[in-house]
């Protein structure tokens, strides 16, 4: 494996499953893998369960890790062609990628979309640059559009969960006071199509995610009806796609609280357990009942996301 940034760069995802449960029995089974090897994490966003659990997976494959915050530990970086660089961005990002790939072996990236060009966002215009330029394995720490370490560690506790053979996982929207990315439920939606689940989607309208993460989903614009007979439930909000009005890309669009996801929205369900990535805007994504219920699986989600990233890193290794 070359690169990470969506679920068909796994492959066979029982074989991935299956390699992440030998892991978690020993996490420190490959731990020659990396020795004298070196993992750089690049972060042009804020960071915490990805910060944690990859220097963590990192160090079980026996990897240095070298962590970069490009907006507080280095020159600001620009990223367009053709600019004249006369204002507060110091160096541009082709010198930067080919330099910062000479101390390193893996390069593990994250750059949220900045909304401001769906067209740029949707082309992963930071992170393909890195894949480009770099000459190394890269992986994706969660892009302007997908979030595929989150997805797998998500696919990890379904496995690992489910009651059934083949559940019921419902994504839902939720409402939140702020502009989010549609990473999380990309990546979310790239996995659950691909895995052995009976997958539907639910929000107002409006939040329609891109066909390409989408695909074969049932999508479902009554949150009860969806909900109904759910084993898994996955609360996320997400600003406009853009799909439908290109004009309303990154807006707000609903606040709506009635989508929010408490005791009543999971009567509907069949006893479902709860997911969601992390942070959580409390009484507004989630109430607290509901996620502090026997049935909420965000602590052992984020647990397995240093499961997820010891597997990635583990191939990245291996293919190169």
């Amino acid at each position: 494996m070359k690169t990470y940034t969506n679920v068909f760069d796994l492959g066979d995802l029982k074989t991935a499953l299956a390699e992440a449960a030998e892991i978690k029995k020993d996490r420190y089974k490959y731990e020659g893998l990396g020795r004298h090897k070196t993992c750089l994490l690049i972060f042009f966003n804020n960071s915490l369960r990805t910060r944690l659990s990859t220097q963590k997976a990192a160090r079980n494959l026996g990897m240095d890790v070298i962590v970069l915050d490009v907006n507080q530990g280095a020159w600001k970086l620009e990223t367009e062609r053709g600019v004249v660089m006369d204002g507060d961005k110091s160096e541009h990002l082709l010198e930067a990628i080919p330099v910062m790939a000479s101390y390193c072996d893996v390069i593990g990236v994250r750059s949220f979309a900045r909304f401001e060009s769906r067209e740029d966002d949707y082309t992963e215009k930071i992170l393909n640059q890195f894949i480009r330029y770099s000459g190394k394995p890269v992986f994706s720490m969660e892009a302007a559009t997908g979030h595929p370490l989150q997805a797998f560690a998500d696919l990890i506790t379904i496995e690992e969960y489910k009651r059934t053979e083949r559940p019921k996982v419902v994504l839902t929207w939720a409402p939140h006071p702020r502009a989010l990315p549609q990473a999380v439920p990309n990546s979310f939606a790239d996995f659950m199509n691909e895995a052995d689940v009976d997958f539907v989607i639910t929000h107002p309208h409006g939040y329609e995610l891109d066909p390409k993460f989408v695909r074969g989903a049932r999508v479902e614009y009554d949150q009860q009806k969806a909900f109904e007979g759910a084993e898994f439930i996955y609360a996320k909000n997400w600003a406009c796609p853009g799909v439908t009005c290109p004009e309303d890309y990154g807006k707000v669009l609903s606040k709506d609280r009635s989508w929010t996801v408490d005791t009543e929205h999971m009567s509907w369900t069949d006893n479902a357990f709860f997911m969601h990535c992390l942070p959580v805007r409390r009484n507004m994504i989630v109430t607290d009942d509901v996620i502090e219920a026997p049935t909420s699986l965000v602590i052992p989600e984020a647990a397995n996301r240093e499961i997820s990233a010891t597997v990635v890193l583990k191939r990245l290794l291996q293919g190169n």
